[in-house]
């Protein structure tokens, strides 16, 4: 499973690293999280940071942040 997060390093984006990584973590799924932060990339998925792609699927954009566990929910969906 590959998690990005979208963003250019803002503070909201660094709080969405942190909740998918504490969902993760409760989960205890492994994933790849990466974070991007190149604006063309972010372009192909979003018009507003933060953003949250799981396997390539849009989930978030923007605020208000999702809480963790919503990320939690989304996971659980890609990891079948």
């Amino acid at each position: 499973m590959e998690i990005k997060v979208l963003g250019p390093g803002c503070a909201n984006c660094q709080d969405m690293e942190r909740r998918v990584k504490q969902a993760l973590q409760e989960l205890s799924i492994q994933a790849t999280v990466v974070k991007v932060t190149d604006y063309a990339e972010m372009g192909k998925y979003v018009m507003t940071t933060p953003g949250l792609v799981i396997n390539e699927k849009l989930k978030h954009e923007g605020k208000p942040l999702p809480r963790v566990e919503k990320i939690k929910e989304w996971i659980r969906e890609e990891n079948k």
